[in-house]
C-alpha cells in the first residue's frame, strides 16, 4: 500500500487552490466561486462584497450576513475587507457523499433597503480518499474441475471521492493459475474478475492466497488491497451457469410486498443430485439489501420484502450465488441491477422565513415582506415546483433563484379596512397527479396616524339655564379616531379665543379625557345669550391629528328680575309720598297719571301687567289702571265725596313662574277747576273745552297712525323672516359678535307694544362690538295729557341693579278721549 507524506499533500492542495481560488461566475443573480475541500482555516475564496456590489463601509450598517441552510460556519465574510474565507473544515464527502457536484448555497441579506442575494461555493474534490475493500479476506472455492476461462467475480473497490479520483483500477499478483479481467457495468463503475488461466489440480496446490489491489486515478494515487483465498475443490466438475452474468430490472418505488423483481434461472449440465441448485444472496449482498428482498432458493424468485424508496436509493445492486448439491457443490454468479423508478409521492416542502412583520400600512410598494424556499425530494418533472398565492391580497411571489421566493407588497395598504392578512402559499409539483402543500403566514399590518378624530356631527346646539351653578356639566362632545393605540387616544381642548374683555376660559372648561364640557360660572342670559367655541380633538399619534366642533350654547332665560320702577322727570313732591293735583271737574275716563316699569328678563318673564291694589278699608276707589300699559285714568267723574287726597298703589307683576312684582305708590290732590294747571299744548288735546273740530281731527291723525304704524310693523316682520332664513342658510363665521334679539311684547288688549328688555344684549360668537338687529322708534303722535308723577318703587323678586343701556318704546293706541 502506497503511503503519502503530508508534505506532498499540501503541495497538492497548494497547486489546486492557485488553480481554483479566483474561479466565479455571476449569473442570474447569482455569485459562483470554487473551493478546494480541506483547505485550512482563513483560505481566500473570493471578494464577495466587491463582487455583490457592496461597499466596505455599507456593509456594517446594513447588517451584513450570510445564511446557509444545514451548513453551519463553514465560510465567513471578513467585514473589515469583504473577503469570504474558509472558517472551518470542509470534507466533499461528508457534505455530499458521492454526488458529482457539490456546493454550499449561501444567502446574502443586507437591510436598509433589504435585498437577498445567492452566492454558491462549488466544492471540489481532492484526492484524499483511499481505496478501500468491504472485507480484509475474500474466499473463493474453485473445483479442480472447473474448466479453463472460468470467470470469477470479485468484490470491487470503493473509493469516497469522485471523479478522476475515484477511477479504480486492479492489479492482480503474479500467479500461474489465474489473470484479472474487468467488466465495465453501467453506470457503476470497473469490477474485477478472475479468470481462470490453467487447470487447477487440488492436489499439488489445495489453496491459492493472491493479493488484489487497486488503485484511484488521483494525484498522488492512493491504493488499497484484499487478500484472495482460493480453496481448490474436487469432484463434481459441472457447475450450474446463468443465461447472463448481468441482469438489469427497473421497478417502481413504493412496490407492494412479495411484488416479484425477477425470476432467474440457471442450468446446471450434470444429472442427479449434482444438477439440483440452491439460489441465495451472495456474502457481498449488504444486510440492507437481504432486508429489502427475499430470495426464493428453490425457484430463484426475488421478491420485494420491504418499502422501496427512490429518495433513499434509485438503485440496488444484488449479488446471487446458485450451488448445485454436488459433492463437492459448485457455484455460479450472477448480478441483479435493480433500477428503481419515481413515482410522484413527496408533496413539495415550503419553508417561510418572516423578515418584516408587522408591516407599517404606508409602507411602499416593493417592500420585502418573508423569504420563502420551497422544496421536493422527487426528482424530474415530479420535483419541479411551481408557487402561488392567495388571491385578491395585496402582495405577490417574485422569484428570486430557483426554488427561491420572495413575498413583497404589491398595492398599498389600509390598516382600517383590513388589519390582518392570513396569507397561504401553496406549492404544487409537476407530478401527475400533481402534490401540493401549503403554508400560512399571518400578515398584521401596523397603524400609522393616518386619520384625525371626527366628531358625529360638525356643530352641536345646547340649551343651558341661566343661574347655573359653577362647574356643572352642560354637554359631553365625543370625536371618533379610526386608527388603533395610541394613534385612536383622543383628547379635547378648547380653541381659546376672547369672548368680549374676557378669556373664552373664564366661562367654560373641557375635560380633556372625557369630553365633558363644564360652565365655570353662573351664565346670565341678560348678559349673554348665546355664547359660540369650538372644542379640539387631537389624537395621541406622531405627528398628532386634529379637527374641531362647534358648540351654540343658547342660554334660556329664568325670571330673576323683578319689575323696575322708572322714575319719571319733572314728577313734583318731596318726601316719602308725591302728591299731583288733579281737577275734580274731569270726566269718566281721564288718564290723570302713567306708571312706568321695565323688567331685565325676556319673554313671558318681561311681560309686566299692572293692578291696583284695594284702598284701605275697602272703600271704592275713583281710579283705575290699565292692565297693561299702567294708565291711571278715572272711573266716573270725580265729585265732592272724593277725598281730596287719593293715594294709589299699583302693584306691578311679570308673568314669570314664579312671578315677581314691585309695587308703585301714586298720590293725587283732587283740586277745583279753577285751580288745575294749566295743560301744556303738548297734551291741550282732550283738556276741559277743547272743541269738537280739534277731537275729530285728532281722529283723523289716529287713523292715519294707526295705518302707518301697521305698515312699519308689516315690513319689520318681513325683514325679521329674511334676516332669520339669510342666517340659517349660511354657515356660521368665527369671530362673528351677534347682537341679542329685542324681546316684543305686544299688549293686544290696549293696542300697544312695550320693548322689555331696555338695553343691548349680546350673542357672543367671537370679538367685535355687538350690533342691534332691531331698532324700534317711537312714532312723532301727540301723547294724552298725561300729568308726570313720581313714583316710590318697592321690588318684591329682587333689587333693580340701575343698569344702562335701557330704551322704552311705547305706542299709544288708546287715544285720549
Amino acid at each position: 500500500m502506497l503511503v503519502y507524506t503530508p508534505s506532498s499533500l499540501i503541495a497538492r492542495h497548494g497547486l489546486l487552490l492557485l488553480l481554483l481560488l479566483a474561479a466565479w461566475k455571476a449569473g442570474s443573480g447569482q455569485v459562483r466561486y470554487s473551493v478546494p475541500e480541506e483547505t485550512k482555516h482563513g483560505t481566500f475564496v473570493g471578494r464577495i462584497a466587491q463582487d455583490l456590489g457592496l461597499e466596505l463601509a455599507e456593509l456594517v450598517p446594513r447588517l451584513f450576513r450570510l445564511a446557509s441552510k444545514g451548513h453551519g460556519n463553514l465560510l465567513e465574510v471578513n467585514l473589515q475587507n469583504g473577503i469570504l474565507f474558509v472558517n472551518s473544515r470542509i470534507d466533499r464527502e461528508e457534505l455530499c457523499g458521492r454526488s458529482a457536484e457539490c456546493s454550499i448555497h449561501l444567502e446574502v441579506i443586507v437591510d436598509r433597503p433589504l435585498q437577498v442575494f445567492h452566492v454558491e461555493v462549488e466544492v471540489k474534490d481532492i484526492n484524499d480518499n483511499a481505496p478501500i475493500f468491504s472485507v480484509s479476506e475474500q474466499k473463493l472455492s474453485i473445483p479442480e474441475s472447473r474448466l479453463l476461462d472460468s470467470r470469477f467475480p470479485l468484490e470491487g473497490a470503493s473509493d469516497a471521492d469522485v471523479g478522476e479520483n475515484a477511477v479504480l483500477t486492479y492489479r492482480l499478483s503474479p500467479n500461474e493459475f489465474f489473470i484479472l479481467d474487468i467488466i465495465n457495468k453501467k453506470d457503476k463503475g470497473k469490477f474485477p474478475v478472475l479468470v481462470l488461466g490453467k487447470m487447477l489440480d487440488r492436489e499439488e496446490n489445495p489453496q491459492l492466497q493472491l493479493l488484489l489491489t487497486a488503485t484511484d486515478g488521483g494525484k498522488p494515487e492512493y491504493t488499497g488491497s484484499v487478500t484472495l483465498l482460493i480453496l481448490v475443490l474436487d469432484a463434481n466438475d459441472n457447475a450450474p451457469i446463468f443465461d447472463r452474468s448481468v441482469y438489469e430490472v427497473k421497478m417502481y418505488e413504493n412496490s407492494a410486498n412479495q411484488t416479484l423483481v425477477i425470476w432467474l434461472n440457471a442450468s446446471d449440465a450434470d444429472e442427479g443430485i449434482n444438477k439440483e441448485m440452491i439460489y441465495s444472496f451472495s456474502a457481498l449482498v449488504s444486510p440492507s439489501i437481504r432486508r429489502k428482498f427475499l430470495m426464493n432458493e428453490k425457484t430463484g424468485e426475488i421478491r420485494v420484502n420491504d418499502a422501496i424508496d427512490f429518495e433513499d436509493s434509485n438503485t440496488y445492486e444484488i449479488h446471487v450465488d446458485v450451488t448445485d448439491r454436488g459433492n463437492p457443490p459448485m457455484v455460479s454468479h450472477c448480478t441483479v441491477l435493480v433500477e428503481v423508478l419515481d413515482e410522484n409521492d413527496n408533496p413539495p416542502e415550503v419553508v417561510i422565513t418572516s423578515l418584516a412583520l408587522p408591516v407599517q400600512e404606508d409602507a411602499q410598494v416593493g417592500t420585502v415582506i418573508a423569504l420563502i424556499s420551497v422544496s421536493d425530494r422527487d426528482s424530474g418533472a415530479n420535483g419541479q415546483v411551481t408557487c402561488s398565492l392567495t388571491p385578491q391580497v395585496p402582495f405577490k411571489l417574485v422569484s428570486t433563484f430557483k426554488n427561491y421566493y420572495s413575498l413583497v407588497l404589491d398595492s398599498a395598504l389600509d390598516r382600517e379596512s383590513v388589519a390582518n392578512y392570513a396569507l397561504v402559499v401553496t406549492a404544487r409539483d409537476g407530478g401527475s397527479p400533481s402534490l401540493s402543500a401549503t403554508a400560512s403566514v399571518s400578515v398584521e399590518v401596523a397603524d400609522v396616524n393616518d386619520n384625525a378624530p371626527a366628531f358625529a356631527q360638525p356643530e352641536y346646539t345646547v340649551f343651558v339655564k341661566e343661574n347655573n351653578p359653577p362647574g356643572c356639566h352642560i354637554f359631553t362632545v365625543s370625536a371618533r379616531d379610526a386608527d388603533a393605540q395610541e394613534n385612536a387616544l383622543v383628547s379635547y381642548s378648547l380653541v381659546e379665543r376672547r369672548v368680549g374683555e374676557r378669556a373664552l376660559s373664564s366661562y367654560v372648561s373641557v375635560h380633556a379625557e372625557s369630553g365633558k364640557v363644564y360652565a365655570l360660572q353662573p351664565l346670565d342670559h341678560e348678559e349673554l345669550e348665546l355664547l359660540q367655541f369650538q372644542v379640539s380633538a387631537r389624537d395621541a399619534g406622531v405627528p398628532p391629528l386634529g379637527s374641531n366642533v362647534t358648540l351654540q350654547v343658547f342660554v334660556l332665560d329664568e325670571n330673576d328680575n323683578a319689575p323696575a320702577l322708572l322714575p319719571l322727570p319733572g314728577a313734583r313732591g318731596g318726601g316719602g309720598a308725591l302728591s299731583e293735583p288733579v281737577s275734580r271737574a274731569v270726566g269718566a275716563g281721564h288718564v290723570v297719571a302713567k306708571v312706568r316699569a321695565v323688567d331685565a328678563d325676556s319673554g313671558y318673564n318681561a311681560w309686566l301687567s299692572y293692578e291696583l291694589q284695594p284702598a284701605a278699608g275697602g272703600a271704592r276707589s275713583p281710579f283705575r289702571v290699565a292692565l297693561y300699559t299702567g294708565e291711571i285714568s278715572t272711573t266716573r267723574a270725580l265729585d265732592e265725596a272724593d277725598a281730596p287726597r287719593q293715594r294709589l298703589l299699583v302693584l306691578v307683576k311679570d308673568h314669570g313662574e314664579p312671578a315677581l312684582t314691585a309695587t308703585a305708590t301714586v298720590l293725587l290732590s283732587l283740586v277745583e277747576s279753577g285751580q288745575a294747571p294749566r295743560p301744556s299744548s303738548r297734551v291741550s288735546a282732550g283738556g276741559a273745552g277743547a272743541g269738537e273740530g280739534a277731537g275729530a281731527a285728532l281722529v283723523d291723525v289716529n287713523v292715519y297712525l294707526i295705518v302707518a304704524i301697521c305698515a312699519v310693523s308689516s315690513l319689520l316682520v318681513l325683514t325679521l323672516l329674511l334676516s332669520t332664513a339669510l342666517r340659517c342658510s349660511a354657515p356660521p363665521s368665527e369671530g362673528a359678535c351677534g347682537p341679542g334679539k329685542p324681546t316684543l311684547v305686544c299688549s293686544s288688549a290696549v293696542g300697544s307694544w312695550s320693548h322689555s328688555q331696555q338695553r343691548r344684549q349680546r350673542v357672543c360668537s367671537g370679538e367685535g362690538p355687538p350690533k342691534a338687529d332691531l331698532m324700534a322708534f317711537s312714532p312723532s303722535l301727540p301723547p294724552c295729557p298725561v300729568p308726570d308723577v313720581e313714583m316710590e318703587g318697592e321690588s318684591s323678586g329682587g333689587d333693580y341693579s340701575g343698569k344702562v343701556g335701557y330704551y322704552f318704546f311705547n305706542f299709544h293706541m288708546l287715544l285720549c278721549e
